[in-house]
């Protein structure tokens, strides 16, 4: 796997949905900035994901194997943000709600992420990585 090429195309996706964050409904540009993003989504699940779907299901299976896998891009954060000690900031609206086989009452998501591409879990305010891409990954 191009973990390179991978982190690049999550980026775009990231990269798109913020500008379409910033747009109202009523936007000019909003149908033809959604129509682009739907396609980089597309063809995000079409390249990357069985091999995605398969580090999910791995994960799901090892957290909450209770909730279902769905598409990689349902995972992403419509925005994010690096804060200084390295942490990652996303909304409310980020990643997909689980039940976590540890605690069943905790509010828990999942979240894909890039730079490096990886994936989060997020429990309360806690976020743990649970899954990072490395180059070796086949």
């Amino acid at each position: 796997m191009n973990i390179q090429a991978l982190d690049t195309d999550l980026l775009s996706l990231f990269e798109k949905r913020a500008e379409l964050s910033q747009m109202g409904y009523d936007h000019r540009d909003y149908d033809d900035v959604e129509e682009v993003l739907h396609d980089l989504e597309d063809d995000f699940n079409e390249k990357y994901g069985s091999y995605l779907e398969g580090i999910l299901s791995d994960i799901h299976k090892e957290y909450c194997p209770e909730s279902d896998v769905l598409l990689p891009t349902a995972y992403l954060a419509k925005t994010f943000k690096e804060t200084a000690d390295g942490g990652v900031e996303v909304g409310k609206d980020a990643g997909v709600l689980i039940e976590l086989e540890a605690d069943p009452a905790a509010t828990a998501k999942l979240i894909l992420l890039p730079s490096p591409t990886r994936v989060v879990l997020q429990v309360g305010k806690k976020k743990n990585i649970v899954w990072q891409a490395e180059e070796v990954d086949i």
